[in-house]
């Protein structure tokens, strides 16, 4: 036998004693540890305790449906489309041309207002109870400021009942852009 083999018999044997050293030191720990009946009673009991039953309003919590309102407010029109919180469901949507019969009133904050509590309507229907919002102007080489109808809007979704989150503007700014429409000399009136 080589001295290398001697060696990693040597290992080999010294490893098992530990492993059986730490065995029998366990089960010593074990029989140490033992509880009588009435120490496992008041375990028992402090661990029922600690599991305190679940509340109603943490289950509703659970279960509440929150959205994403996203109101895009031109001088043109105001259109509401409320989504899930991916964006990827919509919910509802409307818009003020839909609630007036002149197109000069599509913008209008009335017109806002009647397609926010559309909206409202239909999201109560389907159990929303939460949501943000999110604000865009025409943005781009347009308007970077929402038309009448974004405060009109809020407003009235904020009536509705519903708890609000945040209000974002989501308005797209460029960072150097297209051309604006006009030509050289502007638009000429």
């Amino acid at each position: 036998m080589s001295e290398q083999e001697a060696v990693e018999t040597e290992v080999k044997e010294s490893t098992e004693e530990t492993v059986t050293e730490s065995a029998e030191e366990t089960k010593d720990a074990a029989k140490e540890t033992t509880e009588t009946p009435a120490d496992a009673q008041a375990a028992e009991a402090s661990a029922e305790s600690v599991a305190e039953p679940i509340l109603e309003d943490e289950v509703k919590k659970e279960n509440e449906k929150v959205g994403i309102v996203h109101i895009y407010s031109s001088y043109n029109n105001t259109i509401i489309h409320m989504t899930d919180l991916t964006g990827g469901e919509t919910v509802a949507i409307s818009s003020g041309g839909i609630h007036v019969n002149a197109d000069r009133y599509e913008s209008s904050p009335f017109a806002a207002m009647k397609a926010a509590n559309a909206v409202v309507e239909s999201a109560r229907s389907k159990g929303f109870v939460k949501f943000h919002i999110r604000v865009r102007a025409v943005g781009g080489v347009g308007s970077r400021v929402p038309g009448p109808g974004a405060q009109a809007a809020i407003r009235a979704l904020a009536r509705g009942g519903f708890t609000i989150g945040r209000i974002d503007d989501v308005t797209p700014i460029p960072h150097d852009t297209t051309r604006k429409k006009g030509g050289k000399r502007g638009r000429r009136v």
